[in-house]
């Protein structure tokens, strides 16, 4: 890894980018420059490491921000509207954005990109999420600059502040916990503190033109997830199966007092799809040990420091 330059980190307040973060910058010794848009949460990632570059900006507009690739070597290119209910945060966040991005690295002359795609770009599903992810990455491969592509499926971890996390939080407030159907959907959750290991091992040794699909090791029924999910938070909700329908239409409903709901009928259609993602040796390729589920759900909701924030939608 390079120990003197610039890394630049987008979306860095999120999932990914906090979790990048604690764990990036106890083993790198350059500078680290995060940039995410989210008023709250980039000030927590401020409080938490005091000793990085963070700006708050909006990368979908031109702004001061474009100056700090000035110097940069690697770019991990992270950020992206994974929920709305509306198509226009999606293009805003995931193409223009992303356009702006790749204009700045390329007039500083940042020479490598690591790409933080999904797995939905191998997806059957056909919503805004995908479909302009799916743009993203077209948009990095054609940009000129080297670049790592990384696919991750569904993940969890610190800092989880929407899937697993906001189930979480749910299952110990409810007095029962819904499961659309009958929860057996394949689901291949990765744990965000093994996906780190994968970025920082690109960045350590780039590897060019390449593009990985980073999916969970281990394949599990949505439902038996929920149920290791209960164990590990410590929640005591009863779990409940309740009809396809009727959970679209509490989602549906919800929707119409939050604008920005943490669980949409779009990702509802894409969770029940019966698909499962490429398995490959993620641990062999990049030297980072896969971390067992059950482990990885207790550091994950039972850290002393991390487990106890939450980020803001």
């Amino acid at each position: 890894m390079p120990s003197k330059g610039k890394i630049v980190i987008t979306g860095a307040a999120g999932l990914i980018g906090q979790n990048l973060i604690a764990r990036l910058k106890d083993r790198y010794a350059g500078r680290l420059v995060c940039i995410d848009k989210h008023k709250v949460n980039t000030a927590t990632l401020k409080e938490l490491h005091p000793g990085i570059d963070v700006i708050e900006a909006d990368l979908a507009e031109p702004g001061g921000w474009e100056d700090s690739f000035a110097g940069a070597e690697v770019l991990v290119l992270n950020h992206a509207q994974i929920g709305a209910i509306t198509e226009a945060p999606f293009i805003a966040n995931n193409v223009t954005a992303t356009r702006n991005v790749l204009e700045a690295a390329r007039a500083h002359g940042v020479s490598y990109i690591v790409h933080i795609s999904s797995s939905v770009v191998n997806s059957q599903a056909v919503d805004f999420y995908t479909e302009t992810k799916k743009a993203q990455e077209r948009l990095v491969l054609e940009s000129g600059i080297a670049c790592t592509v990384l696919r991750p499926t569904l993940m969890f971890g610190w800092f989880d502040r929407k899937h697993l996390g906001w189930l979480a939080r749910f299952m110990q407030k409810a007095p029962v916990f819904p499961v659309p159907g009958n929860g057996r959907f394949l689901r291949q959750p990765l744990y965000a503190g093994d996906f780190c290991a994968v970025i920082a091992a690109c960045i350590e040794r780039p590897r060019p033109g390449k593009a990985y699909n980073i999916s969970g090791q281990e394949k599990i029924h949505y439902i038996d997830l929920i149920r290791a999910l209960r164990e590990a938070s410590g929640a005591r909700a009863p779990i409940v199966r309740i009809p396809y329908w009727l959970f679209w239409t509490l989602l549906k409903l919800y929707a119409l007092v939050d604008r920005d709901p943490p669980f949409t009928t779009s990702q509802l259609a894409a969770l029940v799809i019966p698909e499962t993602f490429e398995v490959i040796d993620w641990p062999g390729e990049f030297g980072v040990e896969a971390t067992p589920l059950p482990e990885a759900m207790r550091e994950t909701f039972r850290h002393p420091e991390y487990s106890k924030i939450v980020l803001e939608f």
